[in-house]
């Protein structure tokens, strides 16, 4: 049996090895998704959410950001069983909330 090793203060579940390399902690939370919360002009607020935080930095770098200053409509990635859609005005988004979420095993069933 392994002895039990507490985490640094300094470390966010992190856990030093020998070499000096940090390791991640098989006990680290992984978010299950993502929360993107658009807070757009006019103090209207939507959420949309990712599986993988990829997903979001991929659609943002493509969608939004090139088309910062542009009254163009872009789509926005609705994963909803109902075919919802949203477009949205690249140059109305004031800000962007990334919120990891995190559901355990019993909060599935």
């Amino acid at each position: 049996m392994r002895n039990f090793v507490p985490p640094q203060e300094t470390d966010s579940g992190a856990t030093p090895t020998a070499g000096g390399a940090e390791r991640r902690s098989r006990y680290a939370k992984v978010p299950s998704e993502y929360a993107v919360h658009l807070l757009i002009e006019g103090g209207h607020r939507e959420e949309v959410r990712f599986q993988k935080l990829e997903e979001f930095t991929q659609w943002y770098q493509t969608a939004i950001k090139p088309k910062a200053e542009s009254n163009e409509f872009v789509g926005v990635p609705m994963k909803t069983a109902q075919g919802e859609m949203m477009v949205v005005r690249p140059s109305k988004i004031n800000g962007i909330r990334v919120e990891p979420l995190y559901t355990t095993s019993v909060d599935r069933y």
